[in-house]
């Protein structure tokens, strides 16, 4: 009877630590960004027909309010905002991600080839606890950095 006691307790543990760590759904807080007419008007944004993008003379642009800052606030947030900082980034806002870490700038924009955010969510090395990206979250934040990582 008493180790079934310890077993229980272990595995509330377990279920306690798991959710401490930041354990989220797998459940995709934002879509891939789809193609979005040309705007005639470009001194005016599009309509917002989606949340994660714009319209732009040259395409689809890769929105940091809507699809970037909360895919980073569903992943990330654990252990880079609030009181947990690791390696001193902090992810919480726009200014935030471009001050990079105590190792340096994480986002060169225009360049997610040289993006250490890019590099470490595209070899699956980041998230470190909970579910990794899908392919089109990774590709939001690529697209987002090669479109030179705007505050928009």
């Amino acid at each position: 009877m008493n180790s079934m006691k310890v077993k229980i307790v272990v595995l509330m543990l377990i279920v306690g630590l798991l959710s401490a760590c930041g354990v989220q759904p797998t459940e995709s807080p934002a879509s891939p960004p789809t193609e979005l007419p040309a705007a005639t008007d470009t001194s005016e944004p599009a309509a917002e027909s989606s949340p994660t993008a714009e319209a732009s003379a040259g395409g689809t642009t890769v929105s940091f309010a809507n699809a970037i800052l909360p895919l980073i606030q569903s992943r990330c947030i654990n252990c880079h905002g609030g009181d947990r900082t690791e390696e001193e980034l902090s992810l919480k806002t726009y200014a935030d991600v471009m001050a990079g870490s105590k190792n340096g700038a994480v986002v060169t924009p225009g360049d997610a080839a040289d993006s250490l955010l890019a590099e470490m969510v595209t070899n699956q090395k980041m998230p470190k606890r909970g579910p990794k990206l899908t392919p089109p979250q990774v590709q939001l934040i690529v697209d987002w950095i090669n479109q030179g990582a705007l505050d928009n």
